[in-house]
């Protein structure tokens, strides 16, 4: 049986990952943010954490592999804005 702690934490997490992406996703599609903006790659990297850690905690491997690929998408977003900022 895992600590209670540590699963409340990964919940919490995982609901807060889960907002990010919403939140994310709602302002863009109200054009409140444009896919070039950074705090639209940041909300989505912390939602990839927050689903990546519940996901561990899960052993939800399919959900691990695609929150990574989702962070990675992310970083990769704020690394082009911050190069045509150069």
């Amino acid at each position: 049986m895992k600590n209670t702690t540590i699963t409340n934490l990964s919940d919490l997490l995982g609901w807060l990952g889960t907002l990010s992406y919403i939140i994310a996703y709602l302002l863009l599609s109200l054009g409140k943010l444009k896919a070039e903006q950074k705090t639209y790659h940041l909300l989505n990297i912390l939602g990839a954490l927050g689903l990546i850690v519940n996901a561990i905690h899960l052993d939800d491997y399919p959900n691990i592999i695609v929150n990574i690929v989702w962070f990675a998408i992310g970083f990769m977003g704020l690394i082009f804005i911050a190069r045509r900022k150069v």
